[in-house]
């Protein structure tokens, strides 16, 4: 076993304790009483630097749509547990938090008004409390994410609280997990998983060099050379895009929705993750380019337009210094894709992956001037570009690791058989979302795709919720049989096409997509 360090030892003070303000030396092994543990504790920290500075473009788009939703709303609060690795005590786990709040600005960040909007305010010290719970007979992990939920489920006053809460659950003194509640505001997916590695490496007692890129940082950067440059290339890339796109896909009368409005369907697939990987393989794309040309083909036909126009979720953790940002950097790119009669789909993801590909170089822009820009095309186009259908894409490697060997490898029959193993659960349900109509979610699942659609019962309907994950998994399984024409995709997948009133045409954007030059997929990439 490797003894934590002697320098991640923490202050701790005792909340709970007669004298709050006298030191609790932390308890000195795992075979400590539990009645010695105490309920809370105070972690103090101190880092490298403090100081003010603008919200960066990822900070910023989260704290619109944070905004929108109304101080009361936790939506875009995150629930996260990561386990406590060897035999640990409380005070070397404690230890740990304070060296994540020290190493990583992000973590002891609020945000207040300034003289040009809200701005960031990084404290070069503070202090965070941290709550111990007992697990008695629970599984430890089961019981962490469970606090953590809890943590997650109340709002933040972002002004004067740390954007992350956190517990200790103890199993007869010794810590097996910890929960946190985290504000989107603070980190990302990307984020989190640097976050993960750090917390491994810091329990072992390794700690790596200083982080050399912090929210600041990118905020600076992002305001003047290289960054700025970025940005202009990115306004010009969605104005391009935005200029061809159909004014909305989902131009036809809304039903009657359900109550919550909003509802979240997951479904588990080991065909369609098998599926993916033999296309992606055999199409030399990405099994991403796979599944978001297959959501873009599904969704044109069942509204009847064959130019579809998604954003999809953008990590931009490409440029290596982003890439080791523990901070929110993710932003919207938009993807414009046009599916042409007497195209396959085969033609379509390989049009798609290059459109996909565009989409995430160009998803790095100051998100005001974006704003602003879209109502401006709307003004002229006589009425706002909605871009209400989304596609994001939250595994960390791009694949399913666990998935299980098909033999013969990419045996159509073998892979069809898989279906058989497919379930769908609901995943949640609100009643509102912010702008969205639709939205195609991978999730983490390791050993089978999961893929989660988010979608606004008075434009779809649960039925044909459960229809386009369905179809999803039964147009890439065919697929690996046999070339799919596009034009029997509604048949194949049991999609049933919107009917459309006398007088509730399609988009008049969708006059473009007859003409020659329209055909194939757009060029926009650059």
């Amino acid at each position: 076993m490797i003894s934590p360090r002697p320098d991640l030892e923490p202050a701790l003070a005792g909340i709970d304790d007669p004298a709050p303000a006298a030191r609790v030396r932390p308890p000195a092994g795992p075979g400590v009483a539990v009645a010695d543990l105490p309920r809370r504790a105070v972690v103090e920290f101190a880092g490298t630097r403090g100081g003010v500075a603008p919200l960066s473009w990822g900070q910023a788009s989260i704290w619109r749509l944070t905004t929108w939703r109304g101080a009361d709303d936790p939506y875009f609060n995150i629930s996260w547990v990561l386990p406590v690795y060897g035999r640990r005590d409380l005070g070397g786990v404690l230890g740990a938090v304070r060296r994540l709040l020290e190493r990583h600005e992000t973590l002891r960040t609020n945000f207040r008004p300034g003289a040009d909007g809200v701005v960031q305010h990084v404290a070069r010290s503070g202090r965070l409390v941290v709550e111990v719970v007992e697990g008695g007979d629970a599984r430890p992990m089961t019981l962490a994410r469970q606090v953590a939920e809890g943590l997650a489920a109340r709002v933040f006053d972002y002004a004067a609280e740390w954007p992350v809460r956190c517990a200790v659950v103890v199993v007869e003194g010794r810590p097996r997990a910890v929960a946190f509640g985290v504000s989107h505001l603070a980190v990302d997916g990307g984020a989190l998983d640097l976050l993960a590695a750090d917390w491994r490496a810091l329990l072992a007692g390794v700690e790596g060099p200083d982080p050399g890129w912090q929210p600041m940082d990118q905020a600076f950067f992002e305001r003047e050379g290289a960054g700025a440059g970025r940005g202009e290339r990115a306004f010009r890339h969605w104005r391009g895009v935005l200029e061809g796109a159909p004014r909305s896909m989902f131009d036809y009368p809304p039903g009657v929705a359900e109550e919550p409005r909003f509802v979240r369907v997951r479904m588990e697939s080991v065909a369609l993750g098998v599926a993916a990987q033999v296309l992606a393989a055999r199409w030399r794309v990405s099994s991403a380019s796979v599944l978001t040309t297959a959501s873009a083909v599904l969704l044109s036909v069942l509204t009847g337009h064959r130019r579809v126009v998604m954003q999809l979720i953008a990590a931009n953790r490409h440029d290596p210094r982003i890439g080791v940002l523990v901070g929110p950097a993710a932003q919207d790119g938009v993807f414009l894709l046009d599916l042409p009669p007497g195209g396959t789909l085969a033609e379509a993801t390989r049009a798609g992956h290059r459109q996909a590909l565009a989409a995430y170089r160009h998803a790095l822009y100051e998100p005001l001037r974006l704003m602003a820009m879209r109502e401006e095309l709307g003004r002229e186009r006589g009425g706002p570009v909605d871009l209400s259908a989304y596609f994001n894409d939250t595994r960390g490697g791009g694949d399913w690791p666990d998935l299980p060997a098909v033999e013969p490898p990419g045996d159509p029959a073998a892979i069809a058989a898989l279906t058989a193993r497919t379930t769908f659960a609901q995943a949640g349900s609100w009643e509102h979302v912010d702008a969205t109509t639709v939205q195609f979610i991978t999730g983490q699942a390791r050993d089978a795709c999961e893929l989660h659609l988010l979608a606004d019962t008075a434009y779809l309907p649960r039925a044909t919720v459960h229809a386009l994950l369905r179809g999803m998994e039964t147009l890439l399984v065919r697929a690996v049989a046999a070339e799919v024409p596009l034009d029997t995709v509604a048949e194949l997948c049991g999609i049933v096409p919107v009917e459309r009133l006398p007088g509730r045409e399609r988009s008049r954007s969708d006059v473009a997509e007859e003409t020659p030059e329209a055909s194939g997929a757009v060029g926009t990439g650059g």
